[in-house]
């Protein structure tokens, strides 16, 4: 068990939580959370916004039962941290576009992060969309090089890639196949996907999908970040 240090309204249905924590932790990875005993049975993945200092710290939104018992957390209560679990963004000494969508700003601002902390030099560009409310946007505009939002439209109309950039990206499926199908060939790309998850191992299969080639792949344990050319055709 862990203890909640805030948590803290950010917008309409987003809360930003941090809690004392101390581990290995990388970016793009995530951790199954629960703050209550019984009801719902189980716990909810939520994918690390920032770890620094032993403090690591969620981004996440209301959607259920289980997300809204977590908005009512108060600092000093105890939160139950299991991982973290899963496959997180390469970091290697590269230019990055990052393109996140609402709720999956989140995974992105520590990648962001992490890649400016190891190659200061290098180029990072963000794009961020949202439906309506932007959120978070002065934490990536300190650490990244560009930032460009947009509200109410499509964010991939926005993006423009280098042969050489990285891009990471997290969001609607939607926007990250249209991104995927933008982005030429020769560009890396990095999806990070979401899925309701029950163990977060791989053992109950309950996050499994067909990838691109036809086999199945486990969005917990063999991702949640994956190549492109694994998900999407």
């Amino acid at each position: 068990m862990a203890i909640i240090l805030s948590n803290e309204y950010v917008a309409t249905d987003i809360y930003h939580m941090k809690v004392a924590y101390t581990g290995n932790v990388a970016p793009g990875q995530f951790f199954m959370v629960r703050t209550w005993l019984k009801e719902p049975l189980l716990s909810r993945p939520l994918s690390v916004f920032n770890y620094n200092e032993d403090v690591i710290e969620f981004l996440y939104q209301k959607v259920g039962e289980g997300t809204r018992l977590l908005k009512n957390a108060k600092a000093g209560e105890r939160i139950e941290l299991q991982g973290p679990y899963g496959q997180g963004f390469p970091i290697t000494r590269s230019n990055y576009v990052a393109v996140g969508g609402g709720i999956g700003i989140a995974p992105l601002y520590f990648a962001c992060k992490r890649i400016k902390d190891k190659y200061p030099r290098k180029h990072l560009t963000v794009y961020l969309g949202f439906s309506d409310q932007p959120y978070m946007v002065e934490a990536f505009e300190k650490i990244a090089d560009d930032v460009h939002v947009d509200v109410g439209g499509r964010i991939t109309d926005l993006v423009q890639v280098s042969k050489d950039d990285v891009v990471i990206t997290c969001g609607p499926e939607i926007m990250m196949a249209a991104l995927c199908r933008q982005i030429p060939e020769e560009n890396t790309v990095y999806v990070s996907l979401e899925e309701h998850m029950a163990c977060g191992v791989g053992a109950c299969l309950g996050c499994s999908r067909e990838g691109a080639q036809g086999k199945n792949v486990r969005i917990c344990k063999d991702g949640p970040v994956f190549n492109r050319e694994v998900i999407y055709r």
